[in-house]
């Protein structure tokens, strides 16, 4: 599975209902049933959220994202999605990948 990282930006403060706030909180919980739910959580700022989330494609984490609650009924105004290339010590930092080597002066 990869990892997509979700930043759920441009909230809109003042306008949450108990009845968004459980369907999100159903969807996330689908989605951590199914585990696809890594982390997720808002920032102290209180303008956006992240969430980690483990699907096949792009395409999938998109249909994920677009299906919550909070994105579909437009608490967040906007979100981007990102493929993660998890750095660790079993792909030694990721320092022999094409993109680390074509980053290099």
């Amino acid at each position: 599975m990869k990892k997509f990282v979700v930043m759920l930006k441009d909230k809109k403060a003042g306008e949450l209902t108990q009845e968004l706030l459980i369907q999100h909180i159903e969807h996330l919980r689908k989605m951590n049933d199914e585990g696809k739910l890594f982390i997720c959580g808002p920032f102290k700022d209180n303008d956006k959220a992240i969430q980690i989330i483990l699907c096949e494609s792009l395409g999938e984490a998109i249909n994920l994202v677009e299906s919550d609650p909070f994105v579909k009924e437009g608490y967040y105004a906007t979100y981007e999605v990102s493929e993660l290339l998890e750095a660790n010590e079993e792909n030694n930092w990721l320092i022999d990948i094409p993109q680390t080597k074509d980053n290099l002066t």
